[in-house]
């Protein structure tokens, strides 16, 4: 029988903040005064020492902690045929917050060679070992669609995808081979990372949204339609987080019965950190035997959360779905960005000792 796979009682969503040595590295790559084979050495470094604090946390689940990317989804997309990048001229605000996140755009039709992070996942696999299992985290196909449409990049799209239709089915396309990709190289934990459903957090559907939600549902379910059996597909469903802020806000009501009843994963993680994400309700609408990873525990804030309200949180959560079906987890990774929340490493593994201890407590 093999090892269990993801979610485990006690989880985390996967990405870790850097540390200093990375951001020197990188800042010099980037300055060139150091070759692409050295910053693979300071990152190899890295992720070996972030693996070792992550077993010895008493975590099943390694991740490489994001650390061979500056953004949490932007990287993944540059690694397509038919996407550019350049320097933003008019970075994303979050809610109190201008980023320096890239403008990421179509120049061509969407295909994939071989996707950098599937040698980057071949790394943390030879890190496992009989307690542990690796996890890749990849953004979801939502939110590379998302991506394609905004306002300002959406001629650019439009000019090579006339039809939405045919942009889900190249993208689908491009997704099955680097999931492909990655079960041949020994993948069984894949996460979907996705904040394109903040889009219709409180607020009601119109029959426009709805349409697009519908769209964003058929990216989803379609780029993963072709995983085997034995590979568990999970999904990060985010309200942003950059340099401890958000983007979006709002409780999961209005499209609970279309992310919840007919999005093909395994489980969710889910934001439940504060009272931007509003009550466990819609918890009622998840289909089938599928998992809920609670995320209780905030990675904005260095604070520590008080247990015991936490462990009555788990509890009031499980009126609307089985205890036995829910896990517990940071609402978000540490540093979905390069820049990292407003915590330092210590305090992360503080949050992440405060999860294991209370999922015990709860769980066992």
């Amino acid at each position: 029988m093999g090892k269990a796979n993801t979610p485990f009682k006690y989880d985390y969503v996967g990405s870790f903040l850097r540390p200093e040595s990375l951001k020197v590295a990188r800042r010099d790559f980037e300055n060139k005064k150091i070759t692409a084979e050295e910053l693979k050495a300071v990152e190899d470094k890295a992720i070996i020492d972030l693996v070792e604090k992550q077993k010895k946390a008493g975590y099943q689940v390694i991740t490489d902690g994001e650390f061979r990317r500056a953004t949490w989804q932007l990287d993944f997309m540059w690694g397509f045929n038919g996407v550019a990048h350049k320097p933003s001229k008019n970075p994303i605000n979050f809610h109190a917050t201008k980023t320096d996140l890239e403008d990421t755009y179509l120049v061509d039709k969407i295909t994939v060679d071989k996707h950098p992070f599937v040698e980057h996942f071949k790394f943390i696999k030879a890190l496992e070992d009989e307690n542990t299992v690796a996890k890749q985290t990849i953004p979801a196909p939502a939110q590379f669609l998302l991506q394609c449409v905004f306002e300002e990049n959406l001629a650019a799209t439009k000019a090579i995808y006339p039809e939405t239709e045919d942009l889900i089915e190249d993208l689908g396309k491009a997704y099955q081979k680097v999931i492909g990709d990655l079960y041949e190289a020994g993948c069984r934990n894949l996460q979907i990372d996705d904040c394109s459903w903040g889009l219709f957090f409180g607020q009601d559907l119109t029959k426009e949204s709805e349409a697009f939600a519908k769209q964003l549902l058929k990216a989803n379910n379609l780029a993963i339609a072709k995983v085997p059996s034995d590979m568990v597909v999970n999904t990060h469903i985010c309200r942003g987080n950059y340099n401890s802020d958000y983007f979006s806000q709002g409780a999961y009501d209005s499209v609970a019965k279309i992310i919840f009843g007919e999005e093909n994963v395994n489980a969710y993680y889910l934001e439940f950190d504060d009272e931007r994400s509003g009550s466990f309700a819609p918890l009622k609408e998840v289909s089938g035997d599928k998992k809920v990873v609670l995320g209780l525990i905030t990675t904005k804030k260095p604070e520590l959360e008080n247990k015991e309200e936490v462990i009555a949180r788990i509890h009031e959560a499980a009126k609307y779905i089985p205890l036995e079906r829910l896990c517990l987890s940071p609402q978000c990774g540490f540093a979905s960005c390069e820049i990292g929340n407003k915590l330092t490493e210590e305090e992360q593994w503080a949050k992440l000792a405060l999860v294991k201890e209370i999922a015990e407590e709860v769980w066992g």
